[in-house]
């Protein structure tokens, strides 16, 4: 009634609802109970805290903070007052994303790590992926090499692309930074494009004349 007072008369909206005229106005003067004053304030919180995550965090991220600085809310409590104020987070499952695509009509290259991802020395084994991050310009695309032995970062790539240059950049920085001799470079079968050939032609220019072995694992 309130938001259509402008444009319907408060006696007809209230015999058209079913609300006295003299019920209507003791309700706009009647002043907020304790429940929705203590709302009020929560809902006060919870959009600072959800505007301190860049309005990541959702309602069990939110509550968590919450608790972390000593305030004890229900769960489902600040969910509703979330869920009302139209605040919600980010989340990290977006349907379309893929970053393997396997070639379905190239011949499965061999597995030179064979599920065991230990080593004994730096620069034995590496391990390929790539990941997306979204951001509010759309999605990232992240490509890592990790050495198995330290699981340290030697190489990796950004780009809004998941194009061959983008995982054979990230493999260039390692192999710059490291110069292997006799490296295992293991990556998932199908890694983008012509990934497993760029691997083997970048390897092969790199680690001190050695030869490359393209497949699941690439051996340099």
């Amino acid at each position: 009634m309130s938001a259509n007072q402008a444009t319907f008369p408060v006696a007809t909206m209230g015999r058209v609802l079913g609300v006295s005229e003299a019920g209507y106005y003791a309700w706009r003067h009647r002043l907020p109970s304790a429940h929705a004053l203590a709302d009020a304030a929560l809902l006060k919180r919870v959009r600072t805290i959800h505007a301190s995550s860049r309005e990541t965090y959702g309602a069990p991220r939110v509550h968590a903070e919450l608790r972390a600085d000593g305030e004890k809310h229900g769960r489902k409590r600040v969910a509703r007052l979330m869920r009302a104020a139209g605040l919600v987070g980010a989340s990290r499952r977006r349907a379309g994303v893929t970053t393997t695509q396997r070639d379905k009509e190239a011949r499965p290259a061999p597995d030179l790590v064979d599920r065991n991802f230990k080593a004994t020395a730096p620069n034995q084994l590496w391990v390929a992926d790539v990941t997306f991050v979204p951001t509010a310009a759309g999605f990232l695309y992240l490509a890592v090499v990790l050495d198995a032995w330290s699981r340290k970062i030697v190489g990796w790539a950004v780009a809004n692309h998941l194009r061959t240059e983008l995982v054979v950049d990230a493999l260039e920085m390692a192999l710059g930074q490291r110069r292997p001799h006799n490296v295992i470079h293991h990556s998932d079968q199908g890694s983008q494009g012509s990934f497993k050939w760029s691997s083997q032609h970048r390897m092969e220019g790199w680690c001190d004349g050695g030869s490359a072995t393209v497949g699941s694992g690439v051996a340099g």
